[in-house]
């Protein structure tokens, strides 16, 4: 029986992969800014049954911000929050988009001007305790979403951020802290993250997101790597 996610993210692979080569760049999410940060796990009151949720660890790691169409602030676009752990088992990337924080509006990517609001997975992460999801949620009341503007106000001042789960429509359950320290150099190297190949231990990227996500990241993955042999040729 055919999957619609799965032919959905079929059809959109054919334009994404003929706009990185275009832009031998990201397809999405072009213009960016990287950040060091370091994440702060403590774990939840009640535990997930998920090691990476529950247990308290300190980590090293680069988040890269983003606006998803490339367009200039004061202009609203949908932002882009990229976490990436690298660890011993290879990397961890989280991939997160501006969104309400509320039940219904957690799903929903919504187009921001200021860069201090909700980001969440949106996409479902399987996991022994039902179906997951994480945002990361803002403890300061404003930031520029313009990113070259925003690495010079985490230069001034640290930017911070609650992490947690969430079950379904239940409400966020903070499991640890992302701080934003110092600004990264180059200030946006070529990262290439995957959120449904590098989910953390103990979840996998589950649902229909998921199953429209995997071809269109194999087809940008394939329109990069032809865009850097032609380059070379």
């Amino acid at each position: 029986m055919t999957d619609p996610a799965s032919t959905a993210g079929r059809l959109v692979a054919v334009p994404l992969g003929a706009l990185a080569r275009l832009r031998r760049n990201k397809p999405m999410h072009p213009r960016g800014a990287v950040l060091d940060a370091v994440l702060e796990r403590s774990g939840t009151g009640r535990a997930w049954g998920v090691p990476w949720l529950d247990e308290a660890a300190t980590d090293e790691v680069m988040v890269r911000f983003s606006r998803s169409a490339g367009l200039p602030a004061p202009f609203p676009d949908v932002l882009g929050l990229a976490v990436r752990l690298t660890g011993p088992g290879g990397p961890i990337d989280l991939l997160l988009s501006s969104t309400g924080r509320g039940p219904l509006l957690r799903w929903v990517p919504l187009p921001r001007q200021d860069a201090a609001v909700p980001y969440t997975s949106i996409m479902g992460y399987r996991s022994d305790a039902g179906t997951l999801r994480i945002a990361v949620l803002p403890e300061v009341d404003s930031a520029p979403s313009e990113p070259a503007e925003l690495t010079d106000e985490v230069v001034v001042h640290p930017l911070t951020f609650t992490i947690a789960a969430a079950q379904g429509v239940q409400r966020w359950r903070p499991f640890g802290r992302l701080t934003l320290t110092a600004a990264h150099r180059p200030q946006d190297p070529d990262l290439r993250f995957d959120a449904v190949l590098h989910a953390p231990p103990g979840l996998s990227a589950d649902g229909p997101l998921a199953r429209f996500r995997a071809p269109a990241y194999a087809r940008a993955r394939e329109a990069r790597t032809a865009g850097r042999v032609s380059r070379r040729g």
